[in-house]
């Protein structure tokens, strides 16, 4: 156990590096006024893209659902992002007008946008700004962002309704019914939590199982009233109303274990006016289920190891390493780039790895003693074990395979991400937290077997296993941008997306200048909540939780 205290005490030491002065999760929620589509004759279908900037470039992190002809939208959807204190952190939100035959941006409008800092509505609660259109001409619409602070209570909820008997509001064909669930607020203000989708043409509707936060649903009170509402869907934008009824998060859990919870969903003028009214249909919660959030630190110290993996290309257009112009000649005094990032990122990687042995592969070269390309060599020679001791094990290994090796190509890492895929794919059958992998490529281009490796990244996004590349050189790596999936959805070939977003590409001549550990905290940023979500996604607790637990409760 000795061994693993030290961990824990290393892991709280580097800790820095993931825990960010101030790190506190932000939900926004966003509402539109007055939004007008270039159509006079029709209103738009709008859809709200958040974007994100950094190092200039602006990123799509979310965007809402669409909702169909409507000027004043309310979107459910939330956004949920990560608030750094010491950070300008510059946000931009763009209406677009999606048409409904599709839902690209090809095809929309755009309706608008506002630009602010995550600081600014940070501070003030609540921004409504003017919506710009091109050319910074401000229109009569508006948006406002509403930021609320995901406090200590991350766990969410599972909740599934339906209903039976409800009113019919149509003459042709039966109501429509969608159901939206909001918040009472101390101060009487309403905010809707979560909006169904319709269900056509049906009067007993069963409605989607949803998720929601538990502090977006209650804000963390038990008691806190919600207000429910059920509406019959109009394609002209005026849903008429068909009934309500309030409840608690509290009742609502009368809906866990199989037991079901009903409501009344009354109509108050139906009430006030009709002598026999009984109710406009029976709102049923089928069942409520609680979902507990670990954090990053709970799976660590749950003796969670982080399994580092090294691959470093070894292709022909590094230069040959004899030659002092070469991405990899071994210069006396000074690391060359390779070196550089692998140091960085391995030190911090290696105080969550309690045997301190690291798998070391190589690919695009041709290996002794048949000089046959191979795409995932071990670069001590040694493939029953191709672990280094250590991070200068790794170092020593790369500076001793250099000399028997010949530079040749292509850049393929497909190999190398099954390779590791293989090793994660055992872990899952355990069930447990108990080992987390990261791949760590090096690479100096982009690579040439694009497909097969957005393949292998999707197939690994349902795995326990992060992948981080740094493009060493002055190559262009545009194209490796597509591989982190920050500004879209990677999708395989066949078009499946990822399950979650495991890549983080940076190019090392961004930090050129900057200290290891600013190229540490950018590639490594991501992994906790890779971590995080990939676990908890699986529901798997962490390893031994009342250990850990006990002392934090415990601790001064």
């Amino acid at each position: 156990m000795k061994k693993m205290s030290n961990i824990y005490e290393s892991a709280a030491n580097t800790l820095g590096i993931f825990n960010s002065p101030c790190l506190t999760k932000v939900e926004l929620r966003v509402a539109c006024k007055g939004i007008s589509d270039r159509d006079a004759l029709s209103k738009p279908d709008p859809c709200v893209i958040l974007k994100m900037q950094s190092h200039g470039q602006w990123f799509e992190v979310d965007r809402t659902e669409v909702i169909r002809t409507c000027i004043n939208p309310v979107f459910s959807k939330l956004f949920t992002v990560d608030f750094y204190f010491e950070e300008v952190q510059r946000l931009r939100f763009e209406v677009h007008d999606i048409s409904s035959n599709h839902n690209g941006l090809k095809e929309a409008d755009f309706l608008g946008s506002m630009e602010c800092t995550l600081g600014q509505i940070v501070s003030q609660r609540k921004l409504s700004k003017s919506l710009l259109k091109h050319g910074n001409t401000a229109g009569k619409s508006s948006i406002t962002v509403i930021a609320e602070e995901l406090s200590g209570n991350d766990d969410y909820v599972e909740l599934s309704f339906s209903a039976r008997k409800l009113d019919d509001k149509d003459f042709f064909s039966k109501s429509d019914p969608f159901l939206e669930i909001f918040r009472v607020n101390d101060d009487a203000t309403q905010q809707l939590v979560h909006r169904t989708e319709v269900v056509m043409n049906n009067l007993n509707p069963a409605w989607k199982t949803f998720k929601v936060s538990v502090n977006s649903l209650c804000s963390g009170d038990q008691d806190r009233r919600l207000k429910c509402i059920v509406w019959d869907w109009d394609s002209n934008g005026k849903h008429d109303f068909i009934g309500e009824f309030s409840s608690t998060f509290k009742e609502m859990r009368g809906a866990m274990e199989g037991r079901q919870v009903q409501w009344e969903c009354i109509n108050p003028k139906y009430k006030a006016k009709k002598k026999n009214y009984k109710n406009s249909g029976i709102v049923i919660l089928n069942q409520c289920k609680i979902h507990k959030m670990h954090s990053f630190l709970d799976y660590i110290m749950g003796g969670c190891q982080i399994q580092f993996t090294v691959a470093i290309d070894f292709t022909a257009s590094n230069g040959d390493p004899r030659n002092s112009c070469s991405l990899h000649y071994i210069h006396p005094y000074q690391p060359n780039e390779y070196l550089k990032a692998l140091v960085a990122v391995g030190e911090i990687c290696q105080d969550y790895d309690s045997d301190k042995m690291f798998p070391a592969f190589g690919f695009g070269a041709r290996i002794p003693p048949e000089y046959k390309v191979s795409h995932d060599f071990a670069i001590n020679f040694n493939e029953d074990n191709p672990e280094c001791a250590g991070i200068q094990g790794v170092v020593e290994a790369y500076q001793s395979c250099l000399p028997k090796l010949q530079l040749y190509g292509p850049t393929n890492i497909a190999p190398i991400i099954q390779k590791v895929a293989k090793s994660a794919s055992e872990e899952t059958n355990t069930k447990e937290a108990s080992q987390y992998f990261i791949l760590l490529i090096l690479t100096d281009g982009v690579i040439t077997d694009m497909a097969d490796t957005r393949e292998a990244i999707v197939h690994a996004s349902h795995l326990p296993m992060s992948v981080i590349i740094v493009g060493v050189g002055n190559a262009d790596f545009s194209d490796m941008q597509m591989l982190d999936g920050d500004d879209g959805i990677l999708r395989s070939p066949k078009g499946e997306p990822v399950l979650r977003d495991i890549v983080q590409f940076v190019p090392f001549r961004n930090f050129k200048h900057a200290s290891p550990a600013a190229l540490a905290k950018s590639v490594l940023a991501e992994v906790p909540n890779q971590v995080v979500d990939y676990y908890n996604g699986k529901g798997i607790k962490p390893k031994c939780m009342s250990e850990y637990e006990s002392s934090r409760t415990l601790a001064p």
